[in-house]
Parts: structure tokens; C-alpha cells; sequence
């Protein structure tokens, strides 16, 4: 089966087609797969990322746009203009069923546009066509004007005012569905690209139909016999507003200053279901995680937002200390509107928070603003100064990492993030591999790349680990990113995976490659992926000093909580076990034998220089 690509090349107006050469297929599966040896390849090392050489990448995975559930995602990978590393951000909707019909899996985007332009793409026929009528309009706006323009049938991704004025934070939207961290939609700005619209009709090509349609029906099975699988249907991600703060006392409040939150009650997934008026998923997937949520009355009164999920809400509620229910709402639909990703906005906002609160930031600084923790009306109008680059909102829009360095007096402390990455709403100290996951995962701070949930159940493979534990979870933390590259060879979601002994089955169904089905080898091809992203770092000059988490978890004890008086003790112990089951380096270099045993030899001339 012949696997192609797009490549379009927006400074030259050129587009072409390629088959993704059979070896290259075989070696990487497909999803991040691709994602990681394309921009290896292709992306030369040591480039702004906002610079026309940088490359964007939208991959599909092999069985997006068939009834298989929760496949149809989408990946956006660059190098990352907040952190410099190799980057990918999952999106969610119809867009990833709607490419893979068109024949790709793949869409490579290189240069830059001499003026803003949309990407169109049908059956056999692309065209790079004037984005004059929506660049500076909201993505509902442009989104709105691209379905007048192409019909209902079209699906699109786009970026909005954010991404234009160069925030470094700014998602790609499809629908209310982002791809939302590390600044893919900046990059896609960047070239002068507002928007991607598709036409086309469904297509689906098995190796064996009547073994894939057996498969389905077993994931559907495992899906549906999952025991959060009521509670998912109802709620969505909103669930872990109460679950993770309850029980296991990691959602982080306060800047990452405190365990616990008074009022929290009150954005509990119960108050959340008041308002929820509909349930909406992605292509294919029974699970409809998206809520549609409306503000009955108070002064949002009418405002109807797909929204928020877990991350968001966190954002928008525990960083300030807000538990006004209505203004994480708001919080959210502003962020879709303008394009702005709500887990860096949030962070950014609740660490100038602090720093009012510590008067390193003062009204003079603020343009008039008072931040005070629970007050929600600062942080509305923060996150349209931040979209459109006002004021304070200016130095916001780099993100914690750079803020910082402009505001000084101290504030470096504040800023919560690792690699220039701002941090999701789990408190490493309360979760401490998954916090060394933080801190050695190939993006930055991204609980998606290794979710360690080994410290959550007693009966998780290969075992159980404390949450509090202050070392022996190195090969845990190892574990759980390779298994999350291999699933993502497939582009599957987190929260509706199936074990990869069945996704391998599923693959060779759909792609007739019998060594997909072994689950020795998706676990082969995650372990080279991930290493693969770690030479793409090693060579922008990434190393052990980068594997760290900021200093307020190494100094200071959790405050409130069941966690409380937890910190990061022994940090060099778990890396040096991390490090060692990696086969890498005490500096966190991948060795020679390491690269030879994953396929990735010839990567180690890149590489050899950066060993000590």
C-alpha cells in the first residue's frame, strides 16, 4: 500500500505529491513517527523557528477516517518558537478524517507566503488562495467566512489574532479543538498561512475489511467496559477537577504554590454539568468528550463556548485562585477566539499574579490592573491584552520563561516551566514521576508525553509506584513515554487507547505489514521516536541541564492538601535511574550503542560531538 504526502512550498507557490518511501514507512509506523524522522531530516539545526526554513507538519495516523474509534486526531510538529525543541501538539475533530481522505498522511508546509493565503485542498487539486478577507479575524470569524466560501461539508484549521501578532503560544484551531501547545499555530502565522480548508468525500482502503470491522467491535467493547466510562460520557475531562483533587491531591493551585483551594466545590464536574447543554466528539469516537456549556445569566449571560476541558478549566480557576464557574467559561471561549493555548495563558497569568502579589509587578506595570488571587476580571482582560499584544500583555505573550528575564527582580523564580514550556495542572511534588516526565520529556512540561499513571493504580504494568516516591521510578518514567510514542504511531487519544497488542492487529488489518502486529516492535519504534526527538534536541544544544524542574519544587514544601509538605528531593537520583534506562549518557546523550540498537546509527555522527 503506497503511503503519500503533500509538500507545499508557500515562498515558491509550489506543491507537490510524494510517496513516503516504503522503508521509511516500515521503520516509523506513521503518526509521530513521521513527525520525528521528517523534521530530523528536514529541519536544519540551529534555526529560528521562525524562520522560513522551519518546517510544519500535520500527520494523521494510519487509520484516521475509518470507524476504528479515536484515530482521527490530528498531530501539528515543529521546532517550538517557546522552547527551541522538537515539538508536536495533538488536535482533535473531523480535520484528521477529512486529510487522511484526501489521500495523505502527511502535510509538509516550508517557506513563507509573500502575503497572507489560506491552503485549499480537493480530490486532486490544491491551491494556495488570498487569506486578505480573514487575516486579523477571530478563528470563529475566519471560520465562518471559509464554510460561507466552500460549503458545510468543508472542514479547516486556522490560527487567529494571537498566532498573527507572534504570541509564542498560539495553538491551531479546528472547530473549538486546538492544537494547542508550544506555539504551532505562531509558526504557521509565520508563513503568512491563516488557514488550511479540505473538501472531499469518505475513503477508506483495508488490507482486510472483515478482520478490521472485528477489531472495531472489540475496542468498541473494551471502551465501553471501562469502568470511567459513564462518568466520561457524562462529564468529560471536567472529571478530573474533583478526581485528581480529591483523591490524589495533585492539582496545583496558586501558582504552583498550594494543594488545596478554598471553594474549589464550586468548579466541581457537578456544577459543570448544570450548564452543559450537548455532547460532542471527535470524528469516530464514541466517548464525546467535548461539552457544550452555556452561561445562563449574570453578566456573561448568552455565551456559549465547547468548553473547557480539564486543563483549561484548571487554568483559568486553580492558577488565579478564581472559582467563579462562569468566568472559566469566558476564560475559555477568549482563548479559542483569539488563539491562544489556555495552559500556557493560565500559567503566564497566575505567575504575574504572584508578582503583583509579591510587588515585583505593580499597577504602573499592569496598565492600571489589580491582581488579586479569586478576582477573575483581571485575567479576562489579560488574556485580550496578551492576544493582541497590549501593554503588559506584550511581555506576557513570550510565555514565562522570556517574561522573566524582562521583568527580572527575582520574578525567574515564579516562572513555572520547563524547557520555556509552562507546566499542566499536575503537581509534580504530589507526582513525582510524572513530574520527572516534566522534566525530561522532549517538549517541555507535557503530561501527554508520558502520563506515568503507574503512581495512580495499584494493578498498572510493569508495576505500581508510589506517588511520593523520591527515586526508583526512572524506568517507569522511561516506560511510560515510549508506550505514548507508540500509541501515537497510530495518532490514537489518550483517553479512548486500546492496548498495542490490539492496535498492532488493527494496523496489519488496515496496512497488510505483518511486523506491525507485533507489539515488540510498536514498542521498538516508540523507543527509536523518542530517542529520535532527543538527538533533534541534543543537537540545538539540550542536555542534562535542561532535564529540571523550577526551583520552587526543589526549595519549597507543598502547602495544604494531602500532599501536603512534599517536595522534589532527590532529583539527580531519579534522572541518573532515568538516564540509565534510556541507555544515554550522565549528561542525558543517547550512546552509540543505543543509536545502533534502535536503528538510528547513522544519527551518531550528529550526535558524537555533544558527548563528554
Amino acid at each position: 500500500m503506497i503511503r503519500r504526502l503533500l509538500r507545499v512550498n508557500l515562498s515558491g507557490d509550489r506543491i507537490t505529491e510524494e510517496d513516503i518511501p516504503k522503508r521509511l514507512a516500515a521503520d516509523y509506523v506513521g503518526g509521530r513517527g513521521f513527525c520525528a524522522r521528517y523534521l530530523y531530516d528536514e529541519i536544519p539545526a540551529g534555526i529560528d523557528p521562525l524562520d522560513p526554513q522551519n518546517k510544519l507538519l500535520f500527520v494523521v495516523g494510519p487509520l484516521a477516517g475509518t470507524n476504528a474509534q479515536a484515530f482521527s486526531k490530528w498531530i501539528a510538529a515543529t521546532k517550538s518558537p517557546l522552547t527551541g525543541t522538537f515539538s508536536r501538539s495533538v488536535g482533535g475533530g473531523d480535520f484528521g478524517a477529512w486529510l487522511k481522505w484526501t489521500g495523505f498522511e502527511l502535510l509538509l508546509l516550508e517557506g513563507k507566503a509573500a502575503r497572507p493565503v489560506y491552503l485549499y485542498i480537493t480530490d486532486g487539486k490544491y491551491e494556495i488562495r488570498d487569506a486578505a478577507a480573514v487575516w486579523g479575524k477571530t478563528t470563529s470569524q475566519t471560520q465562518g467566512y471559509l464554510k460561507r466560501a466552500h460549503g458545510a461539508r468543508a472542514r479547516m484549521v486556522c490560527v487567529g489574532p494571537a498566532a498573527e501578532k507572534m504570541v509564542r503560544y498560539a495553538p491551531i484551531i479546528s472547530g473549538e479543538r486546538a492544537a494547542g501547545r508550544a506555539g504551532m499555530g505562531t509558526v504557521m502565522a509565520s508563513k503568512n498561512l491563516k488557514a488550511i480548508v479540505i473538501e472531499t468525500e469518505r475513503k477508506e482502503s483495508l488490507a482486510d475489511p472483515e478482520e478490521f470491522r472485528k477489531l472495531v467491535q472489540q475496542q468498541v467493547k473494551l471502551i465501553k467496559g471501562n469502568p470511567d466510562f459513564d462518568d466520561s460520557l457524562q462529564h468529560g475531562t471536567i472529571a478530573c477537577m474533583d478526581n485528581f483533587y480529591a483523591k490524589h491531591g495533585s492539582i496545583p493551585m496558586l501558582n504552583f504554590r498550594s494543594g488545596e483551594l478554598k471553594g474549589w466545590e464550586k468548579v466541581s464536574k457537578w456544577e459543570y454539568a448544570k450548564v452543559t447543554q450537548k455532547h460532542v466528539g471527535c470524528y469516530a469516537c464514541m466517548k464525546k468528550c467535548g461539552k457544550v456549556r452555556r452561561i445562563s445569566s449574570g453578566p456573561y449571560a448568552g455565551l456559549t463556548t465547547e468548553g473547557p476541558q480539564f486543563e483549561s478549566a484548571w487554568a483559568f480557576s486553580g492558577q488565579t485562585g478564581c472559582t467563579d464557574l462562569d468566568a472559566t467559561l469566558v476564560a475559555n471561549y477568549l482563548c479559542n477566539e483569539l488563539g491562544l493555548d489556555t495552559i500556557s495563558t493560565g500559567n503566564t497569568i497566575g505567575f504575574a499574579y504572584e508578582l503583583f502579589e509579591r510587588g515585583i509587578l505593580t499597577a504602573e506595570d499592569t496598565d492600571g490592573l489589580v491582581l488579586r488571587w479569586g478576582d477573575p476580571e483581571p485575567m479576562l482582560k489579560l488574556i485580550e491584552k496578551i492576544g493582541h499584544r497590549e501593554g503588559i500583555g506584550d511581555i506576557l505573550a513570550e510565555g514565562t520563561k522570556r517574561a522573566a528575564a524582562r521583568i527580572g527582580k527575582g520574578s525567574e523564580h515564579y516562572a513555572i516551566h520547563v524547557k520555556g514550556l509552562e507546566l499542566p495542572a499536575y503537581e509534580p511534588r504530589a507526582r513525582k514521576a510524572l513530574g520527572m516526565n516534566f522534566a525530561t520529556a522532549n517538549m517541555g512540561a507535557n503530561h501527554q508525553y508520558g502520563w506515568c499513571g503507574q503512581e495512580a493504580s495499584e494493578d498498572a504494568k510493569p508495576r505500581a509506584v508510589s506517588p511520593v516516591a523520591d527515586q526508583g521510578s526512572g524506568d517507569i518514567v522511561k516506560y511510560s513515554q515510549d508506550q505514548t510514542a507508540a500509541l501515537e504511531l497510530a495518532n490514537t487519544c489518550d483517553f479512548a487507547s486500546p492496548p498495542l497488542q490490539l492496535l498492532g492487529k488493527m494496523l496489519v488489518a488496515a496496512l497488510g505489514v505483518p511486523k506491525f502486529g507485533s507489539e515488540e516492535y510498536l514498542w521498538y519504534v516508540g523507543e527509536k521516536v523518542y530517542n529520535l526527538e532527543r538527538c533533534f534536541n541534543v543537537r540545538e544544544g539540550f542536555d542534562r541541564k535542561d532535564d529540571t524542574l523550577p526551583k520552587r519544587f526543589l526549595s519549597e514544601p507543598l502547602q495544604g492538601g494531602i500532599r501536603d509538605g512534599e517536595m522534589i528531593r532527590k532529583p539527580d537520583a531519579i534522572l541518573d535511574e532515568y538516564y540509565a534506562a534510556r541507555g544515554w549518557d550522565r549528561n542525558g546523550i543517547p550512546t552509540e550503542e543505543t543509536l545502533a540498537m534502535l536503528g538510528l546509527g547513522e544519527v551518531d555522527k550528529d550526535i558524537v560531538k555533544f558527548r563528554r
